[in-house]
């Protein structure tokens, strides 16, 4: 699993104390993953954030990062990560929408590699940035389109996609490995609420894909292309 550094604690509002009380606010909303819970009390939120946002990096709100994205409130990161896991260990992770590293520098506490796919250069660069600050050392970063073909054999156990889709990106599919997860937010077509998204858990199995549809979110959209 990957390790983090121990000089990012912070002091005040983005002390160990501050981040604490998130991740028990995390369990009153309903996350029940102790080793989630241990992964997100161990990554410091706040130095995936602009020093200006600081104080409020352990709000349960986005925060922007640049380039028009934000950083997921800590509520979604636990709940896609907790879908994810699925009370299982997991060997390697595709995440498709790096932002900041936050998400990314999580799910390394959880799989022995995370593969992870950012469209923007910048945010590329903010994300390598971050996660060697923490030495976050079991994390490949790819600059590309995640909805396309990866170019390269992956077979994971988990897909968290972190930007909202219209449709599954069937693509993706042939990654997970059977009993695998994708976690997407999916707002379809046909969705008689209109433009809601909703986080939903996709799982291969010997028999086809199993599709379970949870929690509404809002997320910036699944876009092709590179930037």
């Amino acid at each position: 699993m990957g390790t983090l550094g121990n000089a990012h604690t912070g002091i005040g509002m983005t002390s160990d104390r501050t981040r604490a009380r998130m991740i028990e606010r995390l369990r009153s909303e309903g996350i029940r993953d102790e080793v989630v819970l241990a992964a997100m009390n161990s990554v410091p939120r706040h130095i995936f954030v602009d020093e200006a946002l600081a104080i409020r990096a352990y709000d349960d709100v986005p925060l922007p990062i640049g380039n028009g994205q934000t950083i997921s409130q800590p509520w979604v990161v636990a709940r896609m990560t907790e879908l994810a896991r699925n009370a299982r260990d997991l060997d390697a992770v595709l995440e498709i929408g790096t932002g900041c590293g936050y998400q990314t520098a999580v799910l390394a506490r959880l799989a022995k590699v995370v593969y992870t796919v950012e469209r923007i250069g910048a945010l590329v660069a903010k994300a390598r940035r971050n996660l060697k600050a923490l030495k976050v050392g079991n994390v490949r970063i790819k600059h590309g389109d995640g909805g396309a073909d990866l170019g390269e054999p992956l077979a994971v156990d988990a897909i968290v996609v972190t930007a909202g889709a219209t449709h599954v990106p069937t693509g993706l599919l042939r990654y997970l490995k059977t009993g695998g997860r994708m976690v997407i937010p999916l707002a379809r077509n046909d969705d008689n609420e209109g433009s809601v998204q909703r986080l939903t858990v996709l799982e291969s199995s010997a028999n086809g894909l199993r599709e379970q549809t949870l929690d509404a979110v809002r997320f910036v959209p699944l876009l092709p292309g590179v930037a």
